[in-house]
């Protein structure tokens, strides 16, 4: 395997820190260049040969690499003359790359399982798949718009409708390239990998495919996240969340659980959050659990409520979690409702399946998904058939706000609380050594 890294960066807002002295990749990290460790990144992942885009005092870079080595890998520098955005100076890489690569950002800390990712490349075989994931801060990111399949249909960026939802789903400067973009870099010039290049692509009918993944990959481009992330680094955080490593999640049932229970969703006016739903969400972001929702809507078979219409209102769970500083690593969710004669029902929806609650076919395909341990995990949510379906996969189970009367259910859950954020905080507070 092949890489690139874009190593042109000044470090503008790093400026306490470089004193402008040197280029942004040689920003001291864990005692040795930013760069050097992504480079050690890559190798520990089998990638082999790998360019590096280098601008703004870029002759610091080659005079480092030219006195060590990192064993087993052959380094190639590749000189950007001028300033040319976030993917202009790949131009120059293309003579070196004589297969599909990895395109990273050079501002980036990432311990990511590369394999997992390029298999997933070669399965759909597009132009492109972007490493994409949720964070804390979405309002002011710009997002990726994919379909239900992780097909890549365009961008939101920051500058956006403030007051339109959104999916939480950002590009984190990491993504596979076929060479069958380098027809999309015909000149050396100025050029944004997601408002140009990307937006060419998908203009043009190419397939742009997003790589969903809960891994570390946070650039490191001002004083404070460069800190933040040092800190993860030396306690094993960032090693422990990658996918080679069995996972925790804590499960969420949407319906009373996470907002208010109003009957059948159909609208996303009908999504309030419980108070407290936020903050107990920002703590399983910050526990290492994955926050995953797993959900039942009947209301697709049944015809209430169309495919589109729920991205509506997930987008509407999104951006107000999103809002106060909360996001979900995935959203599961069931279409299929076995029982018929419902007026406008979806007869390929009338089904008896295996992922609809208390069947465990949503938490088995996260499981496998983002290698999770269930055993090591909770399913928490406000019925008997979210209780079941946890104790089904083989995880531990809490009930919040149970719409039925607890001492009639078939089958206990380890924990009973009102709401969930007493659940999550009692369910953390065991995890304590």
């Amino acid at each position: 395997m092949q890489a690139v890294i874009m190593a042109g960066g000044k470090g503008t807002r790093l400026a306490t820190v470089t004193q402008n002295m040197i280029p942004k990749p040689m920003v001291p990290f864990c005692g040795k260049p930013l760069i050097e460790m992504a480079i050690e990144q890559l190798a520990a992942n089998g990638i082999r040969d790998v360019a590096l885009c280098v601008g703004y005092l870029g002759d610091q870079i080659v005079s480092y690499f030219s006195e060590r080595t990192i064993p087993g890998v052959s380094l190639h520098f590749v000189a950007e003359p001028e300033p040319l955005g976030t993917a202009g100076a790949l131009y120059y890489a293309k003579e070196f790359l004589s297969e599909d690569f990895l395109f990273v950002y050079g501002d980036l800390v990432f311990d990511v399982d590369l394999e997992r990712m390029f298999r997933f490349h070669r399965s759909k075989g597009g132009l492109a798949t972007l490493f994409v994931h949720s964070n804390s801060h979405p309002y002011d990111s710009d997002l990726v718009r994919c379909d239900d399949e992780g097909r890549v249909l365009g961008f939101d960026f920051k500058d956006r409708d403030q007051n339109c939802d959104y999916a939480n789903l950002v590009c984190a400067g990491m993504a596979i390239f076929s060479r069958e973009v380098f027809p999309f870099l015909p000149e050396p010039k100025k050029t944004s990998l997601e408002k140009d290049l990307l937006a060419d692509a998908l203009r043009s009918g190419k397939e742009v495919w997003s790589y969903r993944s809960p891994e570390y990959v946070k650039d490191v481009g001002t004083p404070g996240r460069l800190a933040e992330a040092e800190r993860e680094w030396a306690s094993g955080k960032i090693a422990a969340k990658n996918l080679k490593n069995r996972q925790k999640a804590i499960f969420l049932d949407r319906d009373g659980t996470i907002n208010e229970y109003d009957g059948l969703v159909t609208s996303p006016d009908q999504i309030r959050l419980i108070p407290g739903t936020a903050e107990a969400i920002r703590q399983i972001n910050r526990s290492g659990y994955l926050a995953i929702v797993t959900t039942n809507q009947p209301v697709i078979a049944r015809g209430e409520c169309s495919l589109e219409e729920l991205g509506s209102i997930h987008r509407r769970l999104d951006t107000l979690l999103g809002n106060e500083g909360a996001y979900l690593d995935d959203l599961i969710f069931c279409p299929h409702h076995p029982d018929k004669g419902y007026p406008g029902e979806i007869p390929q929806f009338k089904i008896e399946c295996d992922c609809r609650k208390p069947k465990p076919g949503m938490l088995m395909s996260a499981a496998e998904k983002y290698n999770i341990d269930l055993n090591a995990s909770w399913m928490i949510g406000d019925a008997e058939m979210d209780v079941a379906a946890g104790i089904n996969a083989g995880t531990q189970t809490a009930l919040v706000h149970s719409r039925a009367t607890k001492e009639n259910f078939d089958v206990r859950p380890t924990l009973n609380c009102e709401r969930l954020i007493d659940a999550v905080r009692i369910l953390l507070d065991e995890e304590k050594p």
